[in-house]
């Protein structure tokens, strides 16, 4: 029972942070239009709106969801024991994910509300800090089935796990410098940009444990 409460573990002032969300939220929805932003295209433009309605209570409600679904998903997993050799790097996910898309949020009512600013850039910007940290922590990240560098062969090998996300993590900090660098680039630059380099770093991760399980699995 211990070791259930350990890996339910949630953090409240996380709660109140998204609490507060739905109180500035309710806040501002006297001055917001009827339809909210909700998407921008490859030149930074909005081409998507939702109503306003939806956007103060969805957009909170997404991100409490996603919170507690990442509380519960070291229970939910196949291997729940392997969350407690890196539980401070989870955590710390789970927390920046928040952040980043509370800041997000922020933003799109900014935006809502008349403010001149490129969701574009804090969207570079925020998501370039969060790879910068996964990249950097990818090593201590154990073998699970939920959250890391998941494809079959790093799946079926623990060993192959490891190797792949400690040859990995540098590729994913890097990527997420970049993503922040570019926020001085133009907007369909740096959007084609960021897109080939997280494809570039995804694909590399794939094809390294494919590699790397053969090798392992029939020697010469």
């Amino acid at each position: 029972m211990e070791d259930r409460k350990q890996r339910l573990r949630v953090n409240w002032l996380v709660l109140v942070l998204i609490l507060s969300l739905y109180i500035f939220g309710a806040i501002l929805y006297p001055q917001l239009p009827d339809m909210v932003p909700s998407h921008w295209n490859i030149n930074g433009e909005v081409d998507g709106y939702t109503s306003k309605t939806a956007h103060v209570i969805g957009f909170p409600t997404l991100i409490l969801g996603m919170y507690l679904l990442m509380t519960f998903a070291p229970f939910l997993d196949p291997k729940p024991e392997s969350y407690k050799k890196f539980a401070g790097v989870f955590g710390g996910f789970r927390l920046i994910l928040v952040v980043v898309l509370s800041v997000l949020y922020l933003a799109t009512n900014l935006v809502a509300l008349g403010f001149a600013i490129s969701v574009g850039k804090i969207t570079r910007a925020v998501i370039g800090a969060m790879l910068v940290y996964i990249g950097n922590y990818f090593g201590k990240v154990r073998h699970n089935y939920t959250f890391g560098i998941k494809t079959p062969w790093t799946i079926a090998s623990e060993e192959v796990w490891n190797k792949t996300h400690r040859v990995s993590g540098p590729l994913w900090a890097v990527t997420g410098i970049i993503w922040m660098l570019s926020i001085f680039l133009p907007e369909r630059t740096a959007f084609i940009v960021d897109m080939a380099l997280l494809f570039i770093v995804s694909g590399y991760g794939t094809v390294y444990s494919y590699i790397l399980f053969r090798r392992l699995n029939n020697p010469r």
